[in-house]
């Protein structure tokens, strides 16, 4: 595993091996596998993503009633409607609640990094599937990008809410995601780091207060967020705009605030929109 992104865009950049190879093969020396075992593995990580998409359920509720038929309603407005929002647009923020729903009603999603961030990356990945009619192949390709980011911020911050506040969950999806999709815009290892930091800077401090200690409220819609922001931090960075504050550094803030949060936004459920008179009444009520 590697210690920091800047390694793997220097041996990118003097090996002139690819972001997502580099991480393969490290996946490959880590687990003691092929290259082909490795590379089916992951496009079978992406496969259930675009099935956890596939398969939701607008009918179907959460156990708490909190959560459920979003997608749907979106949808409808997009269709019927006047959104602002553009069809690629629109497709993100939908495909985002449809798999974050899908967690809470306890159907099968991926967590790439964690299930209550588990909208953004296929969010992003799947629109953008459609949008350039791309491969499964160049998806898993892809699906590598994220994990090395994924894995650098694991080892030198968190992913865990609990840990680090929903920074750490969101966030990181959002820059993970923002990385593989500058990937799959043709951007180079360093650019997709330069869209993770623009991505993770935007969350930064970002609390984890779930309702009634559930990740549903305001888990959910926060996928939609994750996943908007890797968009326009993935476009931010194909314009040639770039983070002032190198990836790695963003992490280690991360994981600095995540030391500093109160426990009370950390997963607990006693601290943010889970402490508000609404959010107490909701939790007496379950």
């Amino acid at each position: 595993m590697f210690d920091s992104i800047e390694d793997i865009c220097k041996i990118e950049e003097e090996s002139h091996i690819p972001f997502w190879k580099i991480v393969q093969e490290d996946d490959c020396k880590e687990r003691a596998v092929s290259l082909e075992e490795s590379f089916q593995a992951m496009k079978a990580m992406y496969t259930a993503m675009k099935e956890s998409a596939l398969n939701y359920d607008s009918h179907i509720r959460s156990n708490s009633g909190l959560v459920g038929g979003e997608a749907g309603l979106l949808r409808k407005y997009l269709d019927e409607g006047q959104p602002l929002v553009g069809e690629f647009t629109g497709r993100v923020m939908e495909l985002a609640l449809r798999v974050a729903e899908g967690n809470a009603c306890m159907k099968r999603i991926v967590a790439a990094p964690t299930a209550g961030s588990c909208g953004v990356v296929p969010a992003v990945f799947i629109a953008a599937q459609e949008k350039l009619g791309l491969s499964d192949e160049k998806m898993t390709e892809a699906l590598f990008v994220t994990a090395g980011v994924g894995a650098v911020i694991a080892k030198r911050a968190s992913l865990a809410g609990a840990e680090s506040g929903c920074q750490a969950e969101i966030g990181s999806a959002s820059a993970m995601a923002a990385a593989g999709l500058v990937y799959l815009k043709g951007g180079s290892g360093r650019q997709c780091a330069n869209a993770a930091a623009l991505a993770l800077k935007n969350l930064l401090g970002l609390a984890c207060d779930p309702v009634a200690g559930l990740v549903e409220v305001p888990c959910v819609k926060r996928n939609v967020c994750g996943a908007m922001n890797a968009v326009t931090s993935a476009e931010l960075t194909m314009a040639g705009i770039e983070s002032r504050i190198p990836a790695d550094e963003v992490f280690d803030a991360m994981s600095a605030i995540g030391k500093s949060m109160n426990p009370d936004i950390k997963e607990t459920g006693t601290g943010g929109v889970a402490a508000t008179p609404t959010g107490l009444k909701i939790a007496n009520s379950i």
